[in-house]
């Protein structure tokens, strides 16, 4: 691709004689129409050019299904990039022949029988929409010269870089190699802890046999085809900056690095604010679906630079999960840190998710039910509404057995967490957004390391033998309330922080990635991406305000219930706090707020007065 006369058939026909590979001039499939128009000088409007674009991407449908092939076409905007590209996006690679006004002016003006007079050039120039993810390859070199250089880029250096070769690196490297896709690998060298990973790891799978393996960083960046993009699966935080400042010092303006890891979005912010100083574009990605969904498609949330995504976009969609129509489970969040925020409050959600499974296991428990019947009763709720990818692991949790034992009751009852329901528990504290659910899963996780304190305070209590009782369908209901409203806070979470830091959130296309792929599918989510569309607020659903008025009593008696049996369900138990104190018109604050101006003179508003007026009242003062 490129303007008019800079040698794109030339090199065209060069390079595929030097492949094998057929030929096409894109020229050859205009219409008389447009031959005509440009013979008197006019230039083509995107109008003329739409059908023979259309054509183009018929004629590669057709090619694509048994072969490769070169096709020669200007392609100067994205828009005409994107119709050349429709159905194909994984498949095409352009290659940018790049030159100066005076050296394509003087190769014009040696060609003969041209329908496209030199008169046209500069026309071609203000048109062109440079491309971003393309390789960009000199004209001012012997037409040899730059095949050689194409053939070198195109089929010795790889397509994308992976940096991180833990768990999730390693699932993401054969995710892409699967693909189609030439990668290269790099691990650290650590000597005695950490030597030859990526090597090793290369001859374990068949599939990785065309990667590039490194543990040295020079050597693996200049592997890569520019503009270079990087993927970076290591821990968040100082590692994440110790590998950027590594990799920095051999990249160049235009490259891409992606942070796939779990980093906190402030942090991303900054991060891309320091590599755009230097040209180099950042995105940060959430990537959701552990192992599994890393090797065999996760749920993708990346953010940053529209322009960046565009880059890395073909190369996302190409490995993520596929939502129910077939679509990627991939999508633009928005600028800046949008898509570790995003991450951040999947992961809150996931937090309360588990809490609620954790509560009902420990209700039925106190039911007098085994794992087996436990696992039984969740069986029953893979419907629509309560079923997901944590009760359907759950279930297959609560059936594993050791030497004829549950192994779940072997496994200390004390729960860690790394980082991400911390953050998103500070970030709705910092910004007053009452996500409860989140921070009441993320404390519990928090009581659950004090065991000894908690063995001896059941003994010191006296705590009695609960024989807790309910009948499944009250669970089941209560499960199904617990979950829209940790849902909906979730949402309300995201909405607020867009709007704080100027971002646009479209709830609905996130739900949509979130139906697969992502530890928090499920079918309430599928529920989500209809009643999105229709409303941000899922209290202005009618769908699930009928829904939680059927369920909330079921909901009260399962807590009530509990509490009575002394039994601890603190995510149901704030799910009944929250909804009823969001449904109620006339709380109690106003006399906290009296209070505060007694003790602070911190004032407060009237209903009878303006709402731009602020009251103090002199309280008595010997008290």
């Amino acid at each position: 691709m490129g303007v008019s006369g800079v040698g794109k058939t030339t090199i065209g026909r060069l390079l595929s004689d030097e492949k094998g590979i057929p030929f096409f001039d894109a020229d050859q499939y205009h219409s008389t129409e447009n031959i005509a128009k440009m013979s008197a000088g006019l230039p083509l409007d995107d109008e003329d050019r739409k059908g023979w674009l259309f054509a183009l991407n018929n004629l590669l449908q057709e090619e694509l299904k048994t072969n490769s092939c070169i096709l020669s076409c200007s392609a100067l905007k994205k828009s005409y990039r994107e119709i050349l590209m429709m159905g194909l996006e994984q498949q095409i690679k352009f290659v940018f022949l790049k030159g100066s006004y005076e050296k394509i002016l003087e190769q014009m003006k040696s060609r003969e029988g041209h329908f496209i007079p030199p008169s046209l050039l500069q026309s071609q120039f203000d048109t062109l929409e440079k491309p971003l993810d393309a390789i960009t390859i000199s004209i001012h070199k012997h037409p040899e010269e730059i095949v050689s250089e194409i053939c070198h880029e195109l089929f010795e250096k790889s397509e994308i870089g992976i940096i991180g070769l833990g768990v999730m690196g390693k699932s993401l490297c054969r995710n892409f190699s699967q693909k189609g896709f030439r990668i290269s690998m790099y691990n650290r060298f650590v000597e005695g802890k950490e030597e030859a990973v990526a090597e090793n790891f290369k001859n374990e799978y068949p599939e990785l046999e065309p990667s590039q393996a490194f543990e040295e960083m020079e050597a693996f960046i200049i592997s890569l085809q520019k503009p270079r993009k990087i993927i970076l699966m290591v821990n968040a935080g100082n590692p994440v900056d110790q590998v950027i400042a590594e990799s920095v010092k051999y990249l160049s303006k235009g490259d891409l690095i992606l942070d796939g890891g779990n980093s906190y979005f402030h942090d991303t912010i900054q991060r891309q604010k320091d590599l755009a100083a230097k040209g180099i574009f950042f995105i940060g990605c959430g990537i959701s679906g552990g192992e599994e969904g890393a090797l065999k498609g996760p749920s993708l949330m990346p953010g940053g630079d529209e322009e960046a995504y565009d880059i890395i976009r073909p190369y996302l969609n190409a490995i993520a999960a596929r939502d129910k129509e077939g679509k990627p489970c991939c999508s633009y969040m928005g600028e800046s840190g949008s898509g570790h925020f995003v991450k951040m409050v999947h992961n809150g959600i996931e937090y309360a998710e588990m809490q609620l499974l954790a509560e009902l296991y420990g209700i039925a428990l106190a039911g007098g039910k085994d794992p087996d019947a436990i696992a039984d009763l969740l069986e029953t709720w893979k419907g629509a509404a309560t079923g997901s990818y944590l009760l359907d692991i759950t279930s297959s949790i609560l059936r594993e057995k050791e030497n004829g034992d549950w192994l779940v009751n072997k496994i200390i009852d004390q729960a860690s967490n790394k980082g991400t329901g911390n953050w998103a528990t500070i970030e709705m504290s910092r910004e007053g957004i009452p996500a409860t659910l989140i921070a009441t899963a993320l404390f519990a996780r928090y009581l659950s390391a004090y065991k000894i304190l908690r063995t001896g305070l059941e003994g010191a209590l006296e705590k009695k033998a609960v024989g807790l009782m309910l009948d499944e369908q009250v669970l089941r209901a209560a499960y199904e309330f617990a979950r829209i409203i940790n849902h909906f806070q979730g949402f309300w979470l995201i909405g607020e922080i867009f709007r704080k830091q100027g971002w646009k959130a479209d709830f609905s296309e996130i739900a949509r990635i979130w139906t697969n792929g992502c530890i928090i599918r499920s079918g309430l989510m599928q529920e989500l991406v209809t009643e999105f569309e229709k409303d941000s607020n899922l209290f202005l659903s009618a769908f699930f305000i009928e829904k939680l008025q059927q369920l909330r009593p079921s909901l009260t008696k399962l807590v009530s219930s509990a509490i009575a049996e002394e039994l601890a369900v603190p995510c149901f138990s704030e799910a009944v706090n929250f909804i009823n104190a969001l449904a109620t018109g006339k709380s109690t604050a106003n006399l906290i707020q009296a209070q505060r101006d007694y003790f602070g003179a911190h004032t407060y508003q009237r209903y009878d007065g303006k709402p731009e007026q602020y009251f103090h009242h002199q309280w008595p003062a010997d008290v």
